[in-house]
């Protein structure tokens, strides 16, 4: 079907109760909790992973056959076709945090969501969503951003109404933000601040960015650039302060001029879970924040009537077993 017939759905502004969702990547961190917060609205939910045995947790999430996955891989043009197929929306979450293998920001950010994208035109597919970030740049000297705006060009080229969610910085129970750091200090006497730990981030909470796509979803996916960010702007230092705050820690902030945490990322980079790459270094460089154009227009989680939820509520529900006794820290103290 032509791209006429995809705009032509998406302009009767709802998805049609019952209606099948693809989900690409709806195993990973944000996926699952976008896959419940469908399933819980009655939506059939087709998750297209590259290993569907490792997403079978999905499936209790909604009634039996309601949440099925199924194979696809963002690089292979018949898995991702098979994928869509009778889809009447279709959702994008795939990303990677460095590259590995096959897996580079390229193929992935970039020409995946494109593949993606064609196929859901061609397929007749009445609202597409794909998930960016905020700072993606074609001109950023981060690799990760300019593929995600590389991403983004891709899937408005190939569906013109389609949805773009750019989330800040997203924390829950799985992220790899919080868990990361928290996993450090309980090692290290010290923590790197690179470039003085003055980057603004907007963390959001994961269960909030499902709503928010969720709504859009609901409402057929207007075309459009959205931006997702938690209510408190804070500073990368401040962010780890609160995070040594909830764990009990004491550890020492270090700033860290950008030269040398480049150097240093250099060195790391070829661990198994690297702390930080050289790409990363440099997106630790720029702020992470909602503008304020989305949110003159509208175009964020409070434009979509989601009031979003502070750190500190959060942050303890999950991070509280990296204190030196767990959960039962609060005990000993009393």
């Amino acid at each position: 079907m032509s791209v006429d017939g995809a705009d032509r759905d998406n302009r009767t502004g709802t998805l049609p109760a019952g209606g099948l969702v693809t989900v690409f990547g709806g195993s990973g961190f944000l996926g699952r909790h976008i896959v419940q917060a469908l399933a819980r609205r009655g939506y059939r939910i087709r998750v297209a992973v590259r290993r569907p045995n490792d997403a079978l947790f999905l499936r209790p999430m909604g009634v039996v056959g309601q949440v099925e996955p199924v194979q696809a891989n963002i690089r292979d043009d018949a898995s991702v076709r098979a994928a869509v197929e009778g889809a009447a929306a279709v959702v994008n979450l795939v990303g990677i945090l460095h590259e590995t293998g096959h897996q580079t920001f390229e193929a992935v950010q970039a020409e995946g969501a494109g593949r993606i994208a064609r196929a859901a035109r061609e397929a007749g597919v009445g609202c597409f969503l794909h998930v960016s970030a905020i700072g993606a740049d074609a001109e950023s000297p981060s690799e990760y951003a300019r593929s995600k705006a590389a991403g983004e060009a891709a899937v408005r080229e190939a569906f013109s109404g389609a949805a773009i969610v750019r989330p800040s910085i997203v924390f829950g129970p799985e992220d790899d933000f919080f868990n990361r750091f928290a996993a450090m200090a309980r090692l290290s006497p010290a923590l790197p601040l690179v470039a003085g730990g003055t980057m603004r981030l907007q963390p959001v909470y994961v269960k909030d960015v499902a709503e928010g796509v969720s709504r859009l979803l609901e409402r057929g996916a207007p075309a459009g650039i959205y931006e997702f960010g938690g209510p408190e702007v804070k500073t990368f230092r401040e962010l780890m302060e609160d995070m040594l705050r909830v764990t009990g820690r004491k550890r020492i902030l270090a700033p860290l001029p950008a030269p040398l945490a480049t150097l240093m990322s250099y060195v790391t980079q070829f661990l198994p879970n690297p702390p930080l790459t050289p790409d990363q270094v440099r997106l630790l460089r720029a702020d992470n924040v909602v503008s304020e154009a989305a949110k003159t227009e509208g175009r964020t989680l409070e434009g979509l009537g989601v009031a979003p939820t502070v750190l500190e509520v959060v942050l303890p529900t999950y991070l509280y077993r990296f204190r030196k006794t767990g959960q039962f820290e609060r005990a000993k103290a009393s």
